[in-house]
């Protein structure tokens, strides 16, 4: 992963404050996206909270780790 400014292929929206720079590809196969911040033992930072395209891929929202799903 890289960071970088937005390019024509990205979609980008803000809430709460926070802009977000998605490949418009990637949204598209993996919307809707809910983003949370978690503070937990093992640290804390944004994951992805539920994305209901995995449960129809096999994958669950508390599998592979937490949040989304990286099997």
């Amino acid at each position: 992963m890289a960071l970088d400014g937005p390019n024509a292929e990205d979609k980008t929206f803000s809430d709460q404050g926070i802009t977000f720079v998605i490949n418009s590809q990637l949204y598209e196969q993996v919307k809707p996206i809910n983003i949370d911040y978690v503070n937990s033992p093992m640290g804390s930072g944004f994951q992805i909270a539920s994305n209901l395209n995995a449960a129809s891929s096999g994958c669950s929202a508390g599998s592979c780790g937490g949040g989304g799903c990286g099997c």
